[in-house]
């Protein structure tokens, strides 16, 4: 059985995987992201129903996976099992069996993916699988520009924030108000580290597992300490539950920003239950052309900066998974 988590980075879903990778029989894995980087790059592999064409791509991605950040322990990719798995000569189809690999190395009967990109592809992903599962992990958006701030990825203007965050999570409120209570379960970041007992216990029942007491000792495990020897993004992967991590928005961004992250995203703030701190909720508002560009000026110079300050051998790692994206978006469109 199949789960993809869903919505926006920096919402928790690092603490909550590592959760979910402590109960038998779940495979919980640190993302490559395949579906986000390789949608995109399609146009480049042309007919992918020509056998030549569709290795290639098994074989790109394969690549992508073994040079992930976080590795994949004791998973070997077979390019013929890979290709031989698949039901039909497509990405989804890839990522399902690559996936699907991955839990049998690891013994487990249930996997979960937590590229919350995944929310972009969601129409793939249940036409391919119907039977999947859907795990919408939302956060307060004002404190995951904070966090996205201060982070070596993402966006770093806060009007850019906004406008990604309420991106994805309108996608991921059309699918749930879609979708039957069995096949989507939503779950906040706020009631996950306030009460992480009775919310996994919820989330177990929804996945069909027991519930395990290991589960709040995550940041024992090997896993977490790989994640966090990888990359600063993952460092408190390592720590207990934090509980006061919420609202933090109030006392650490400005007037300014809090009012323009409502001002693009405040009817998603409303439709997830977050409170407006500076409009309220019948004000409307919008920018004009001039301050959009010194907006995307600000946000481009920190992007520069904060990639600057990457720690050379997190910088190392993500450039060899980058490198196989570059290879693939300068390669001359295959041909039939």
């Amino acid at each position: 059985m199949s789960f993809s988590m869903i919505g926006t980075q920096r919402s928790g879903s690092n603490l909550l995987r590592l959760m979910l990778n402590q109960i038998d029989g779940i495979a919980a894995p640190h993302p490559p992201h395949i579906l986000q980087r390789f949608m995109p790059l399609l146009p480049k592999y042309g007919d992918l129903n020509q056998i030549d064409t569709f290795r290639l791509l098994v074989d790109d991605v394969c690549r992508l996976v073994e040079l992930n950040p976080v590795p994949w322990e004791g998973v070997t990719l077979d390019r013929d099992d890979v290709a031989n798995r698949c039901k039909e000569p497509s990405l989804v189809a890839v990522y399902f069996a690559i996936y699907d690999i991955l839990a049998e190395t690891w013994g487990a009967k249930r996997w979960c993916c937590k590229s919350l990109a995944n929310v972009f592809y969601l129409p793939e992903i249940n036409r391919y699988r119907p039977e999947s599962k859907f795990i919408y992990l939302h956060r307060d958006g004002r404190d995951v520009a904070l966090s996205f701030q201060k982070a070596v990825v993402g966006e770093k203007h806060i009007y850019h924030i906004a406008q990604a965050w309420a991106k994805a999570q309108r996608l991921a409120l059309k699918m749930r108000n879609t979708l039957s209570a069995e096949q989507f379960y939503s779950i906040s970041y706020e009631g996950l580290v306030a009460d992480p007992e009775a919310n996994l216990k919820g989330l177990c029942e929804f996945m069909e597992v027991k519930y395990s007491p290991d589960m709040l000792n995550f940041h024992q495990s090997n896993e977490a300490t790989n994640a966090a020897s990888s990359s600063s993004l993952w460092g408190n992967v390592t720590k207990p539950i934090m509980k006061q991590n919420t609202q933090k928005f109030l006392t650490q961004a400005t007037d300014e920003e809090i009012m323009i992250f409502e001002l693009v995203a405040g009817d998603v703030l409303d439709a997830l239950g977050y409170e407006r701190f500076k409009i309220s909720a019948d004000s409307q508002g919008a920018f004009c052309q001039g301050a959009i560009e010194q907006f995307e000026t600000i946000n481009k110079t920190l992007k520069q900066e904060k990639r600057q300050q990457m720690d050379p051998e997190d910088l190392k790692r993500r450039d060899r998974q980058a490198s196989i994206i570059q290879e693939v978006k300068s390669r001359q469109l295959v041909k039939v």
